[in-house]
């Protein structure tokens, strides 16, 4: 089995959807660097992503909006009919060669794990791109074009785990009704899209776990362990996709759940041992602060090393360099330590229902 790998690319350093975009931060450079500085990435574990040719993007996405965007990022002119241009889906100088580079990611991290083996692409996650036009600040749908690769070289059960805020709408409209592509997702009720509700199972291929806002550490385990691992133990996957979005946890501005990133961690652990190969990837995350030190703690869970409980100077040093354009400002423990304490709370009624309807139901129980 290859040893596990963590695919970046240069595009990441710099490039930004805007000033006042949630997507102004830096996010892959942050846990790149974090790394790096921790000696936990080595030059043979890091692998520069390839930007993915039209040809392989148009694998899901239509050639007239694969060719929009590439006009867009050499024009820099919003293109309303493809969605580009707006709040969410800003034109800037990099909008096709970044996504496509994400995608090229997933590409590379499906090669990867053929024969089995772990791959890391933290810009990827982009689950809300449409086949037609960008959607959710995702203009190319990566985990879609990943996971249809693993099918096209020969994978016949994949899951796609989701535990970012918001719902993967995209990945759901690609794969509904599919026998090969199960698909779990834990999102906030009640948020944009407004999509992936509890009787929504996408034609058979999908389990949707809405949940509350305020969504706690104790919510998430029990999910975790009553739904999600039932489910990936019935199918028997030949291969898992995690999409590790960094929004859930309590200090990020675009959900209510208060999770701590030891949900990530738990996740990332327990599915690695379901699969013969995983492919993680990045998702939301929009405090600069709390997605780099969730993501660096993925790597170090995917890579084998101890989390230390304060981190070194030079490494703190990072985190304490980076600027946000909110307000607020972190606390002594965003800018030292890497993995939050544990946030246990009450068990919803929310939440419980939602366990047993889906236990009432199949889940997959029969493979």
């Amino acid at each position: 089995m290859n040893d596990p790998i963590f695919i970046g690319a240069r595009i990441y350093r710099g490039s930004s959807y805007g000033p006042r975009h949630p997507l102004s931060i830096p996010r892959v450079p942050t846990v790149t660097d974090l790394c790096r500085t921790l000696g936990w990435l080595t030059d043979t574990q890091y692998r520069t992503s390839p930007c993915a040719k039209p040809s392989a993007l148009m694998n899901f996405h239509t050639p007239a909006y694969i060719a929009a965007l590439q006009r867009a990022e050499a024009t820099l002119q919003a293109d309303p009919a493809f969605d580009l241009g707006t709040l969410s889906n800003p034109v800037f100088p990099e909008v096709y060669r970044r996504p496509a580079t994400a995608a090229g990611g997933g590409l590379l991290a499906a090669e990867h794990v053929r024969a089995g083996g772990v791959a890391y692409n933290p810009g990827g996650g982009t689950h809300h791109g449409l086949p037609d036009r960008a959607n959710g600040f995702c203009y190319i749908n990566e985990p879609v074009l990943t996971i249809r690769h693993l099918l096209s070289m020969g994978l016949n059960r994949i899951a796609y785990v989701d535990i970012d805020a918001h719902h993967c709408d995209g990945v759901a409209v690609a794969f509904h009704g599919s026998e090969q592509v199960r698909m779990i997702s834990v999102h906030e009720d009640k948020r944009w899209p407004f999509t992936g509700a509890l009787d929504d199972d996408a034609g058979g291929a999908a389990i949707n776990i809405p949940v509350p806002r305020g969504f706690n550490d104790t919510e998430f385990d029990l999910i975790l362990n009553d739904v999600i691992l039932p489910a990936l133990a019935a199918q028997k996957p030949d291969a898992i996709y995690l999409q590790c979005g960094a929004d859930a946890v309590t200090e990020d501005p675009l959900s209510r759940l208060t999770l701590s990133n030891r949900c990530h961690v738990k996740a990332v652990t327990a599915l690695r041992a379901m699969a013969p190969r995983l492919i993680v990837s990045g998702g939301g995350g929009y405090n600069p602060w709390s997605v780099g030190r969730a993501w660096t703690c993925v790597w170090a869970t995917l890579a084998g090393h101890e989390i230390p409980d304060r981190l070194p100077q030079n490494a703190a040093d990072i985190l304490q360099a980076l600027r946000w354009s909110r307000k607020a400002q972190p606390s002594d423990v965003l800018l030292t330590t890497l993995l939050d304490d544990p946030r246990p709370g009450p068990i919803s009624e929310q939440v419980r229902a939602a366990i047993a309807h889906l236990k009432s139901g199949s889940a997959w129980q029969a493979g």
